[in-house]
Formats: C-alpha cells, sequence, structure tokens
C-alpha cells in the first residue's frame, strides 16, 4: 500500500513508517503530526485517483527533526577582473518527517 502525496508544491511518493525529507516548515513543531493531501492512493489491484485530490483521504506524518542539506557553492570567475574570491555558499533547510498513517 502506498500514496503520492502533496505537500505545497512538491509530491512525494510514501509508504507507512517511510521518512521523507520535506522543505522546510516553518510551522511545525519537533513531535507534532501534520496532514497532506493525497493525490493517488494504492492498495494492491485497487488504485484510486484523485481529482486533483481524492475524496476523504489523508497522510498523517510525524515532524521529526529540521535539519540543512548539503552546502552548494557558486563561484564567479571573470578573466583578469579579480573576481576569482567571489565565493557564496548556500545550505538548503528540510524537514525531517515519518509516515505514520495513510487513510482512504
Amino acid at each position: 500500500m502506498y500514496a503520492v502525496i502533496q505537500d505545497r508544491n512538491r509530491q512525494y511518493r510514501a509508504e507507512k513508517g517511510d521518512k521523507l525529507t520535506l522543505d522546510r516548515a516553518e510551522t511545525a513543531v519537533i513531535g507534532s503530526t501534520l496532514e497532506l493531501p493525497v493525490l493517488l492512493f494504492a492498495d494492491g489491484a485497487v488504485v484510486k485517483v484523485g481529482a486533483p485530490f481524492v475524496a476523504g483521504a489523508k497522510a498523517v506524518v510525524k515532524v521529526l527533526a529540521h535539519s540543512l542539506g548539503d552546502k552548494i557553492t557558486v563561484g564567479k570567475f571573470k578573466r583578469r577582473k579579480h573576481m576569482t574570491n567571489r565565493r557564496k555558499g548556500y545550505r538548503h533547510q528540510h524537514t525531517v518527517v515519518e509516515v505514520v498513517s495513510i487513510n482512504a
């Protein structure tokens, strides 16, 4: 049994017990639960596809942690212009959640 769930503008394939890395949810407190809409629900031979969401279906996820992604460095270079040392770094913020249940 699995479902395709949506968190803001991204979609994830999830099963019960899976740990997912979502974009940072500022309002989510560690230990709290969130309800996410279900786009597709599959249980063996039964597949329910929503338009856009499956009616009455929701996925309950528990917030485990907030973390930072890998550092990405961006550098500019122009010859003879003394820009070789212009580097910037960025780390994307994530929220790690665990799928508690999928109700359809």
